[in-house]
C-alpha cells in the first residue's frame, strides 16, 4: 500500500485535518503539517490509540471457553444381551477468564489467608506444648501411684499366703475393692491421654517418631498402664480431626478430666454392683466353680489378665469364613507382579505357537500384530524378525534364535578334514547346441561307442567319466543340449573346473551355445572352445570366432584370454592340443583337495533301477567316499552298499574328481544336491526327515499361493482348463527337464496339471492316481508293470511311451491346444441391393433384390444395412425367384428376400449374408 498525505486520510476518514492533527499527535506520531506522508503502520498505530481512549478492548483474546466431549458406546439389552442399543454421552465444560483486577483481588485474600493461618498455627502450638507439659505431670503422678498400688498388692498376695480359707471372702471382697481402685486410676490415665493426643496440632512439624516415642516413654508395662497404651492406639487415627478443633484452655481441660473421673467411678460402682448381686456369684460348691461364674483367670509376668479354657467354637458366617481361609491356605494366588516368560524363537512360527511359548492368549498375538499393520491368522507363519518383534511388544524376552538349518550346520561342522591338500584332477565339463558333436568328441577321447546307443543320436542325461591321458587324469561330465536341459547345463557349471565349449564349424553359434556361456561366466569358470567338424567342407571357424566374440568370449590370437581348438571328433584331429589346452587351464588354476577324511560331493544324477533299486551317480569333491559308508544326499540317505564306476565295474572306493555310482539309498536324490558322509544313520535319518519336512511345508505354501492367485485371476474371467497328466521318466535330471519345460506350456486358458511324477516304471498306484484324476499316463524311457497295465486297460486310460523328450513335449502341446476354446471368424458369403419392396401375405415385406456380391444363402445370418450402417442383425427366412423357392441366389441374378421377424426394409438397403467359422487353435 502507498503511503497518503495527512489531508488525504483526513478526506477519507470524513473529518477536519487539523482534528486529525491533533488525534495523531495525542498518539505520539510525528506527522505536523496536512502535507506530510502517512504510512500503513501508523495508521494501526492511531486506530490503536483512539480505540484505547473510547474505552474498546485492544486485545482479541477469547473471555471464555466451552469444551464439548462426546463419547459413545453400545449397551445390550433384552433377553440375552442380543439387542445393541447406542448410548451417546455429550459433556461441556466452560471456562471463563478473569479479569486483572479480579485475580489481583484473589492473590491478595490468599496472601491474607496464608497470614492468618500462620498467626493461628503459632497460638495452636504454644497451646498443645502446654497441654503436653500438664500430659507429662499427670503421667508422672500415675506412675507414682501405680507404683505404689503395685507395692500393696504384693504385700497382700503375701499375706493372703497366710490366711486361712475361712478368710477367703474376706480377701475377695479387699480385691474387689482394689480392682475399682485401678479402674479410677485406668479413667484417669485414659482421660490424660484423650487431653494429649486432642492438643496435638497439624502443623506440628516434628517427626513421625518422636511423636510415637513420647507416650510410650510415659507408659510402663505394668497392669495400670495397659488401658493408656491402648486407648492411645485407638484414637491415632483422629489426631488429624482434633488439630483442626479450636484448642481448649487448661481451665476447661481440667474441668473435663474431673467430670470424666466422677463418670467412671460411677460406671465402676454400678458394675461391681451388679456382679455382687448376680446368681453366679453364690459361694462355691466344695471343690469347684459356682455355676455361671467367670471362666477362671490367670495373671502374667507383666501383671495383665488372661482367660483360660476351652477355645470358643465358631458358627453361622464366621465358622465358613474361617473354613474358606483355611482352605485357601495353600491354593494357587494369581501373582501381582507380571510374568516374563523367555522364548526361543525357531526361523518360523505360527501365531499359535508363538502363543503358547509366552503362555498367553493367541488373540493377544493376533491384536499385537494388527496394531503392527500386519492381518494373520492363529495358523499364519511368521517369520524370526516378526515373531521377535511381537514378543518385546508383549513384554517377554527373546533368548534364543533358533536356525531350521541348526540340525544340518552341526552335521557339517562334525566332518574335519586334518590332512594336507593335495593336487586333484580337474572336472570338465563339455557343453554346447545340441548335434554339435559334444558326445561325439568325448567318445573319441574315451575310444567308445556312446552316442550311437543314445535314443535320437542326442544326449538326454547327464554323464560323467573319467579319462586316464599321457597328461594325467580327466574326469569329464556331458551334458545335454536340448534346450529343456538348461538346469543340467547349469549344474554341470557349478559343479566343474573347466568347461569346453562345442561349436560347430559349420552351424556357428546358436541358442544354446548363449546359454552355455553365461553358465560358464555366471560360475565364473574358464571356458576352452572347441570348433567341431573342421572335416567338413562347410566349415567357417573365422564365422564361429566372430559370433563368439559378439557373446564376449575372445580369442587368444585376437588379444582375449579363450583358446579356440579346431577339431574333428571323427578324425581325432585337433584332440591332443585340446587335452592339452584344458590341462594347462587347470594348472593356472592350482586345483587341489583332500584324499584324507570322510567323502564329500554332489550329486550329478540318480535313477530307479528295478533290480537293483534307486541308483545315484556322485562326484567326489573332497575327502574318499568308501563302502560301506552312511551317505547322506538331500533327502534321501543310505548305507553305500555298492560303488560302481562308468563301466560298471566294482570299486572299493573313490577319491576326489572322480564319478562313481553308488547302491543303498533309500530314494532317488535330485540331481544338483550335495552329498555327506555321516557318523552314524541317526544322525543321517534325522536331518533326512527334517529336510523332507520342510520341502513338504515350501510345496504347501506354493499350492496354497497358487490357489489364491488363482482364484483371484479366475474372478469375472473363464476358468482355466487344466491337462492332467501322471508322468514316469528313467532319471531325475530327466523328469526335472520335463516338469520346467511342461510348466513353461501353460497359457492363460491352458495349463499342463502333474499330478504325480517320480522316477521308475509305471506302478498300479500310478495307474490308480490316473483313473482317479483323469490323467494321462507318459512313459520317458520307462514302462508299465504288468499290474498297471491290467488296470489302464480295464479302465480304457491313456498310456504313451517316449523315448526322445522332442516327441514328448510335442503330443503334449498337441493335446493342450484341442482344450483351448476355437476361435470364432467371420465369412461374407454375398451381397444383395434392394431395389424394390412388396408385400407378400404369408412373409409380410419382400425385398426385391440384385445379388451384386458373392452368393445368397437361405437359412443364413444376414445384416441390414443402410447407407453403409449395420440396422438389423436376423436371419433369411425366404429366398426366392420367380415365384420358386431357391436355396441359392448368385451374383446379377435378382431374387426376392424375406426377413424373419423385420419388416421395415426399404429401397437401397443392402443386405449382407454371412457365415461364422470356428478356427481351431494352436499353441
Amino acid at each position: 500500500m502507498t503511503d497518503t498525505t495527512v489531508q488525504e486520510f483526513a478526506d477519507v476518514v470524513g473529518t477536519d485535518s487539523d482534528r486529525l492533527l491533533s488525534q495523531m499527535k495525542e498518539a505520539g506520531l510525528p506527522q505536523t503539517n496536512a502535507n506530510d506522508a502517512v504510512s500503513a503502520e501508523q495508521k494501526e498505530a492511531l486506530l490503536g490509540h483512539l480505540k484505547k481512549n473510547h474505552g474498546e478492548a485492544t486485545d482479541a483474546e477469547p473471555k471464555k471457553i466451552s469444551l464439548k466431549r462426546k463419547t459413545t458406546s453400545t449397551l445390550k439389552t433384552g433377553q440375552g444381551g442380543k439387542k445393541d442399543v447406542a448410548v451417546e454421552v455429550r459433556k461441556k465444560r466452560t471456562f471463563v477468564k478473569p479479569d486483572a483486577e479480579e485475580v489481583a483481588a484473589a492473590v491478595e485474600e490468599k496472601v491474607t489467608a496464608v497470614k492468618a493461618t500462620k498467626a493461628e498455627a503459632a497460638e495452636s502450638k504454644k497451646a498443645a506444648e502446654a497441654a503436653l507439659q500438664d500430659a507429662k505431670k499427670a503421667a508422672a503422678a500415675l506412675e507414682a501411684k501405680a507404683a505404689a498400688e503395685a507395692a500393696k498388692k504384693a504385700k497382700a498376695a503375701a499375706e493372703a499366703k497366710k490366711i486361712k480359707p475361712a478368710a477367703k471372702h474376706k480377701i475377695s471382697q479387699k480385691s474387689q475393692s482394689e480392682a475399682k481402685a485401678r479402674g479410677g486410676v485406668s479413667s484417669t490415665a485414659r482421660v490424660a491421654a484423650k487431653a494429649k493426643v486432642a492438643a496435638k496440632p497439624k502443623a506440628e512439624a516434628k517427626p513421625k517418631a518422636e511423636a510415637k516415642a513420647k507416650p510410650k516413654a510415659a507408659a510402663k508395662p505394668k497392669a495400670a498402664t495397659k488401658p493408656l497404651q491402648r486407648d492411645t492406639r485407638n484414637k491415632k487415627p483422629t489426631a488429624t480431626a482434633a488439630a483442626k478443633k479450636p484448642v481448649p484452655s487448661k481451665e476447661e481441660m481440667a474441668q473435663k478430666q474431673a467430670s470424666a473421673e466422677a463418670a467412671t467411678q460411677r460406671e465402676g460402682a454400678d458394675r461391681n454392683k451388679k456382679r455382687t448381686s448376680a446368681p453366679g456369684n453364690a459361694p462355691r460348691a466344695p471343690g469347684g466353680a459356682p455355676r455361671g461364674a467367670a471362666p477362671r483367670q490367670f495373671r502374667t509376668e507383666d501383671g495383665s489378665a488372661n482367660q483360660r479354657g476351652r477355645r470358643k467354637k465358631l458358627k453361622g458366617k464366621a465358622a465358613r469364613t474361617a473354613q474358606a481361609q483355611a482352605d485357601n491356605e495353600h491354593s494357587f494366588t494369581k501373582p501381582t507382579a507380571p510374568v516374563i516368560h523367555e522364548v526361543e524363537l525357531p526361523e518360523a512360527i505360527t501365531a499359535g505357537d508363538l502363543a503358547a511359548k509366552m503362555a498367553i492368549k493367541a488373540g493377544d498375538v493376533i491384536k499385537a500384530l494388527m496394531g503392527m499393520g500386519v492381518m494373520a491368522t492363529i495358523n499364519q507363519t511368521l517369520d524370526q524378525d516378526t515373531a521377535t518383534l511381537v514378543v518385546e511388544e508383549l513384554g517377554h524376552k527373546v533368548t534364543k534364535l533358533i536356525s531350521d538349518n541348526a540340525l544340518e550346520e552341526d552335521v557339517f561342522e562334525s566332518v574335519v578334514y586334518d590332512a594336507d591338500e593335495e593336487p586333484r584332477a580337474p572336472v570338465v565339463t563339455v557343453m554346447g547346441h545340441v548335434d554339435h558333436g559334444k558326445t561325439s568328441l568325448l567318445d573319441y577321447i574315451r575310444s567308445s561307442r556312446v552316442a550311437t546307443g543314445e535314443a535320437g543320436g542326442i544326449t538326454q542325461h547327464i554323464g560323467a567319466y573319467h579319462v586316464d591321458t599321457d597328461h594325467g587324469m580327466i574326469s569329464f561330465l556331458d551334458t545335454p543340449g536340448h534346450a529343456a536341459f538348461t538346469s543340467m547345463r547349469s549344474r554341470g557349471a557349478q559343479c566343474t573346473d573347466v568347461v569346453i565349449l562345442v561349436v560347430a564349424a559349420d552351424d556357428g553359434v546358436m541358442p544354446q551355445t548363449k546359454e552355455a556361456v553365461q553358465h560358464a561366466k555366471a560360475a565364473g569358470v574358464p571356458i576352452v572352445v572347441a570348433i567341431n567338424k573342421m572335416d567338413k567342407e562347410a566349415a567357417d571357424p573365422d564365422r564361429v570366432k566372430n559370433e563368439l566374440a559378439a557373446c564376449d568370449v575372445i580369442p587368444e590370437d585376437w588379444g582375449g584370454d579363450v583358446p579356440f581348438m579346431p577339431v574333428s571328433a571323427h578324425t581325432g584331429e585337433g584332440v591332443t592340443e585340446l587335452l592339452d589346452a584344458v590341462l594347462l587351464q587347470s594348472e593356472l588354476l592350482e586345483l587341489k583337495a583332500v584324499f584324507q577324511g570322510p567323502g564329500q560331493g554332489v550329486v550329478v544324477e540318480s535313477r530307479l533301477d528295478k533290480g537293483r533299486g534307486p541308483v545315484a551317480t556322485l562326484l567326489v569333491q573332497n575327502g574318499t567316499l568308501k563302502k560301506g559308508d552312511i551317505v547322506l544326499a538331500g533327502t534321501f540317505y543310505g548305507r553305500a552298499r555298492a560303488l560302481l564306476d562308468e563301466n560298471g565295474k566294482p570299486t572299493e572306493s573313490a577319491g576326489p574328481s572322480i564319478p562313481v555310482e553308488i547302491l543303498g539309498i533309500n530314494g532317488t536324490p535330485d540331481a544338483g544336491a550335495a552329498f555327506i558322509v555321516v557318523e552314524n544313520e541317526k544322525k543321517a535319518r534325522e536331518v533326512a526327515e527334517h529336510r523332507e519336512a520342510t520341502r513338504k511345508e515350501q510345496i504347501q505354501q506354493r499350492q496354497q499361493k497358487a490357489k489364491l492367485d488363482a482364484l483371484f485371476n479366475n474372478m469375472g474371467g473363464s476358468e482355466q482348463s487344466n491337462l492332467n497328466i501322471v508322468l514316469k521318466t528313467d532319471v531325475r535330471g530327466s523328469l526335472e527337464a520335463l516338469t520346467a519345460s511342461l510348466n513353461s506350456l501353460a497359457t492363460e486358458e491352458v495349463k499342463v496339471n502333474i499330478v504325480s511324477s517320480g522316477v521308475g516304471g509305471i506302478s498300479e498306484t500310478d495307474a490308480t492316481l490316473a483313473l482317479a484324476s483323469e490323467a494321462v499316463v507318459f512313459g520317458f524311457n520307462v514302462r508299465a508293470d504288468a499290474s498297471a497295465k491290467r488296470v489302464i486297460e480295464d479302465n480304457g486310460l491313456d498310456l504313451r511311451y517316449y523315448s526322445i523328450i522332442y516327441d514328448l513335449i510335442d503330443d503334449i502341446k498337441a493335446a493342450m491346444s484341442g482344450l483351448l476354446a476355437p476361435e470364432l471368424r467371420e465369412e461374407i458369403l454375398g451381397v444383395a441391393e434392394v431395389r424394390e419392396v412388396f408385400t407378400s401375405p404369408k412373409f409380410g415385406l419382400i425385398a426385391g433384390s440384385m445379388v451384386t456380391d458373392g452368393v445368397i444363402h437361405r437359412n443364413k445370418r444376414i445384416r441390414v444395412l443402410r447407407e453403409s450402417v449395420v440396422i438389423y442383425e436376423g436371419e433369411l427366412e425366404s429366398l426366392r425367384r420367380f415365384k420358386d423357392d431357391v436355396q441359392e441366389v448368385r451374383q446379377g441374378m435378382e431374387c426376392g428376400i424375406g426377413v424373419k421377424n423385420y419388416q421395415d426394409v426399404r429401397a437401397g438397403d443392402q443386405i449382407e449374408v454371412y457365415v461364422v467359422n470356428e478356427i481351431a487353435r494352436t499353441l
